[in-house]
């Protein structure tokens, strides 16, 4: 079974961090409608959900993603880039202590969950605004002892990793090239983003299913004209605080 690790929206989200968005109005109760649907939705692909409660002095908190990078040997609790996103971190790694093993990045160095990103037993990680150097090298250093290959790659268009690449299925991933060179992966297959919808590339992949946003609907078709099969989900209020699929959960194997 897998157990998916999620957490309530704060009441504070209208003041989150942005980056390469402008501010626009959130409506915090349709936030919450929305990622309640996302819950269900990760308990109809076979996921047991367990909800932390709101953080309400953290306006970002609902993006548990950022908080850990998890594996399935160890988890690798992060140190977020932004400093506000810190406190982020503690209830998460309480969350998964009684599930995994537990690795810490320590300054200087910067990680986010959302820069990322594995593909069997290859890891590439971000470097960002919100990952750096120092970041990368930790998880380096961690995890090939589990066979692990750790590869950078350099993100600048954009706020996280997979903000720009994510996997749907296996040996297949979803990319905007414009925002990230196909090169730095290696041998894949790859579904490109329709080029209307620059931010249509974060997808998470659950049992076989691809959790995708429901407003993008053109890539959508190109997903589905491969053969995947796609679950959409309005997520309208979480993308205006560079929220994604992924960012709304951690995904992990019961031991």
């Amino acid at each position: 079974m897998l157990i998916a690790i999620t957490r309530k929206i704060s009441p504070r989200m209208r003041e989150c961090q942005l980056t390469h968005l402008g501010r626009a109005p959130i409506d915090v109760s349709r936030a919450a409608e929305q990622h309640r649907a996302y819950e269900k939705c990760l308990e109809g692909l076979g996921c047991r959900v367990e909800s932390l409660p709101a953080e309400p002095e953290q306006p970002d908190s609902v993006f548990v993603e950022d908080a850990a990078a998890v594996f399935d040997e160890l988890a690798i609790l992060a140190r977020p880039g932004a400093e506000s996103r810190r406190a982020e971190v503690a209830s998460v790694g309480r969350a998964l202590e009684p599930h995994c093993k537990l690795a810490r990045i320590e300054a200087p160095g910067t990680l986010d969950g959302g820069d990322v990103l594995t593909v069997g037993k290859q890891v590439f990680v971000g470097l960002s605004r919100r990952t750096n150097q120092a970041g990368f090298e930790q998880v380096r250093a961690l995890l090939p002892v589990y066979g692990y290959s750790v590869e950078s790659v350099p993100v600048g268009r954009c706020l996280h990793l997979k903000s720009a690449v994510s996997q749907v299925a296996e040996g297949t991933l979803l990319i905007n090239p414009a925002w990230l060179e196909r090169r730095a992966f290696g041998d894949f297959e790859w579904i490109e983003v329709d080029p209307e919808e620059p931010f249509a590339a974060n997808a998470l992949l659950v049992n076989g299913a691809v959790i995708y946003p429901a407003a993008y609907a053109r890539t959508r078709r190109r997903l589905e004209e491969r053969g995947l099969r796609v679950v959409p989900v309005e997520v309208s209020e979480l993308a205006k605080a560079e929220g994604g699929v992924t960012c709304c959960s951690l995904i992990l194997k019961t031991r």
